[in-house]
């Protein structure tokens, strides 16, 4: 009974130590990311890129954005991945798994996609980089893989209901999630 107790041991040490000298561990479920690409819609000119990267329990997002009128212009996730129509409204509405009232991203009551507006410089550029709640890069119910990203001539008020009154939209991108690097 003692050497097959033995023999037992001696494989499970043999299997961890040829897994740790195989290929590295695999990222954790938490340590993900994933990527828009923006393009202009309803005519507009407009590009740019959206990141996100999961860390430690912690969703953070970076945006680069050209192309924009000088101000502010509602930033949104949307509920489906869809960019192909010529306005976007392929995108569907602000992506709300709770079905909460349109809101501000620092307020209580918010739908889970709304982000703060973006600002634009005279030369058009507009960039945000901040830290994200209620989502989750996945594809689960607060997830963000396979939906999109928005952004809107006009600032967001958020206030006005259903979506803030941000008008028509300017650029959509598909939210895809990154491969992992080995």
């Amino acid at each position: 009974m003692n050497s097959l107790k033995e023999s037992c041991l001696m494989l499970s040490v043999s299997a961890a130590l040829l897994t740790s000298c195989g290929s590295p561990p695999p990222r954790p479920p938490e340590d993900r990311t994933a990527s828009a690409t923006l393009e202009g819609r309803s005519g507009s000119a407009v590009t740019g890129v959206v990141n996100f990267q999961s860390r430690n329990g912690r969703l953070f997002i970076d945006a680069r954005v050209t192309g924009l009128a000088e101000g502010a212009h509602g930033f949104h996730i949307h509920e489906t991945g869809d960019c192909r129509a010529f306005d976007a409204s392929s995108a569907g509405g602000h992506f709300n798994p709770a079905g909460r009232p349109h809101g501000h991203p620092q307020g209580g009551q918010r739908h889970a996609g709304d982000l703060p507006n973006l600002v634009a410089d005279r030369s058009g550029f507009a960039s945000f980089a901040g830290e994200l709640q209620l989502l989750s890069i996945d594809d689960g119910s607060a997830g963000i893989v396979g939906r999109s990203v928005v952004i809107h001539a006009d600032a967001d008020d958020y206030a006005s209901q259903p979506a803030g009154n941000s008008g028509k939209r300017v650029a959509c991108g598909v939210i895809r999630a990154s491969m992992p690097r080995h």
